[in-house]
């Protein structure tokens, strides 16, 4: 969807914008845009849930998503696969931490087990400082946004709890039809 707005965009501008500037405090318009455009993007399944495994089914697993960033020992066939997929874990963490804490798990055993709170926040901070990282040529204009991403991804996290307890809220004032 380049050069096209999503049709959720302008509303989720408004919800995440009154969170973090609103509520938190947090005055940084870069850093609300994207998170408007993350929750659009997110909100089409097949964009959540993009990393396949060889069989073509939705990766899940932080640590599988985690190996295949890696373009020495995982499966990115490049730096700028590696930049790519970071930038995905970073973005899934900051969605799944904030929006959707019923799939964190707060029991590790089991075979497909999902991942802490804990562990969302080192995994989208690690990502988002590694996509920092990537500094020169066509990253440079936005490596500064994944830097503070990174930074204060708690912050930023609390703020899509928020955003998540006010659509809640409108959701329950809608009229119901049946």
């Amino acid at each position: 969807m380049q050069n096209q707005t999503h049709p959720l965009e302008p509303f989720f501008q408004q919800v995440v914008r009154n969170s973090y500037e609103g509520k938190l405090g947090l005055h940084d318009p870069d850093v609300t845009g994207y998170v408007a455009h993350l929750l659009c993007e997110f909100s089409e399944t097949d964009k959540l849930y993009r990393v396949r495994d060889p069989e073509g089914h939705p990766v899940e697993e932080l640590e599988a998503m985690i190996r295949a960033a890696d373009p020495v020992t995982g499966t990115a066939p490049s730096f700028d696969a590696e930049r790519a997929m970071r930038k995905y874990i970073g973005d899934y963490a900051l969605f799944v931490a904030g929006m959707v804490p019923e799939a964190l798990d707060g029991d590790s055993s089991g075979p497909a087990r999902h991942p802490s709170l804990g562990e969302l926040i080192h995994a989208g901070k690690e990502s988002y400082y590694v996509v920092s990282q990537f500094n020169v040529f066509e990253y440079k204009k936005e490596a500064p946004l994944f830097a503070r991403l990174s930074e204060q991804f708690e912050r930023y996290v609390l703020g899509l709890a928020l955003v998540r307890e006010e659509l809640s809220k409108r959701l329950a004032m809608a009229p119901q039809f049946g």
